[in-house]
């Protein structure tokens, strides 16, 4: 926990230092014929197709925000890019930003990200296994090893809260630090025993005959806000203007891509690896407008309960 705090700081500090060399944190010296050139940093799995349909659709043109879409492996590596300027917003799984709120990391949710579909079973996040493995439960998971996209994050979290439940021993499961596209593999060869994933990788896992035994967003919290949008309190201080219009945006984003349902699958290819017959298989998370805050407030609690927070995080500061 020491060591992940202490890469927060250290980060953030070491990317401030190139802010100059990054793009401008102000409206108005990035614009160009009327628009905002804009960057987020984002992760390429199911849950931000919504920013990608928008930019597709043109709400964010609409908005005069010309916008660059950047990959990054999970919320911890996005956090410093948008607290130095490399990036106006960013994505980021809400521990991530609990975790760097309570370093005194200076950054605001700006719009909702995704959210569980509140289904057991039927939900986009899964601890799946290899289909042959002897695993039948979470409560099984005690003593095993489990891969997760960022260690100390959202994935042991909600994975220990599934082991709870099942009556497994949750303080026992060991976790290992795996990019989602590695993990498939890694499963099939016996590096790890289960593995924490999201959409696609969860369709990939179970194309090969993987078995989903826990679906840890719905354990933890049903209806769990898995992720938000945020931005650096600097650029939300001196250009709320911007920040307004990337909200205004990004809730008409939202909104279609609940209510579109075949257009988001059809625009995952566009950003991921996951072929067309996949992508209709895929189980889609929610996409609400507003953070489902009771939720967040479990989280919390559990991420004190884990140790992975030692005081509650400021909600009123942290969500939009």
């Amino acid at each position: 926990m020491r060591r992940l705090l202490a890469g927060f700081a250290v980060s953030v500090v070491l990317a401030s230092a190139t802010t100059a060399c990054g793009s401008s944190t102000k409206d108005d010296t990035a614009k160009s014929g009327g628009t905002t050139s804009v960057k987020v940093g984002v992760i390429p799995i199911i849950d931000v197709a919504p920013i990608y349909l928008g930019k597709e659709k043109g709400f964010f043109t609409k908005q005069g925000i010309d916008l660059t879409l950047e990959s990054g492996q999970g919320g911890a590596a996005i956090v410093p890019g948008v607290v130095s300027g490399q990036f106006q917003f960013g994505f980021s799984n809400v521990t991530s930003l609990m975790l760097a709120q309570s370093k005194g990391v200076p950054l605001k949710g700006v719009a909702n990200g995704v959210n569980s579909t509140g289904k057991q079973g039927a939900d986009f996040g899964a601890l799946v296994v290899k289909k042959d493995s002897p695993i039948k439960s979470a409560k099984d998971l005690a003593g095993k090893k489990v891969s997760v996209n960022t260690l100390n994050n959202i994935g042991d979290t909600t994975t220990r809260e599934s082991v709870r439940k099942a009556g497994g021993d949750a303080a026992s499961v060991k976790f290992v630090e795996l990019p989602f596209p590695q993990m498939p593999a890694a499963l099939e060869a016996g590096q790890v025993d289960a593995a924490w994933v999201v959409e696609p990788t969860l369709s990939v896992i179970r194309s090969k005959g993987g078995r989903a035994i826990a679906s840890p967003f719905v354990d933890t919290s049903p209806g769990l806000t898995v992720a938000l949008y945020f931005t650096s309190t600097k650029l939300a201080q001196e250009n709320p203007g911007l920040v307004k219009r990337f909200r205004t945006a990004m809730n008409e984003s939202l909104k279609y891509a609940d209510a579109h349902p075949d257009e988001v699958r059809q625009v995952l290819s566009t950003y991921t690896k996951i072929d067309a017959a996949t992508a209709k298989s895929l189980t889609l998370p929610t996409w609400p407008q507003e953070p489902n805050r009771a939720s967040l407030a479990t989280l919390a609690k559990l991420a004190q309960k884990d140790k992975l927070l030692t005081t509650a995080p400021d909600l009123d500061r942290l969500l939009p």
